[in-house]
């Protein structure tokens, strides 16, 4: 049996969730990427100043770090009934292409859901590529009629 553990990542794992970041925009056809050693140390700057608010989930085998998931959470306007609101976004969900299609991803995306459900968040949306939309609906996403998206500028 594999040695699998799905948790949040510690921030001596930073640069190698940055090299997940990497591998996934390269295996995707992102081209004039810059430098990866330039990328890494953005990356975890980035995620140091961002901690509050985006969270990292990593799938570790045998102390290697194979996947990762990020949870951005966003503080809602409050009602009078709900004075601490909160929804989130889940995002930059990867597993390396030799760990996939054995439900890893799918264990981290419920890993994800039980670490909303403990911050009380009220819903977690996802932007999917069509390949992962069943793994996505399998964990619990549905399609919603009253989600609407605005594209303000390009990615």
């Amino acid at each position: 049996m594999e040695n699998i553990s799905i948790r949040p990542a510690r921030p001596d794992e930073l640069a190698v969730v940055a090299g997940l970041r990497w591998e996934w925009l390269v295996e995707n056809g992102s081209e004039d990427l810059g430098e990866p050693d330039d990328f890494v140390r953005h990356f975890v700057a980035w995620a140091g100043e961002n901690a509050r608010t985006h969270h990292c989930t990593v799938v570790v085998r045998d102390d290697r770090v194979i996947g990762m998931a990020w949870l951005a959470v966003v503080q809602r306007v409050p009602t009078p009934r709900s004075p601490r609101r909160a929804s989130g976004d889940l995002t930059c969900v990867y597993v390396v292409p030799e760990a996939r299609d054995g439900g890893l991803g799918g264990r981290l995306i419920r890993a994800v859901l039980d670490g909303a459900r403990e911050l009380g968040l009220e819903r977690v949306t996802v932007h999917s590529s069509p390949r992962a939309i069943p793994a996505y609906a399998h964990s619990g996403f549905e399609e919603s009629p009253r989600l609407l998206q605005a594209r303000v500028a390009r990615a």
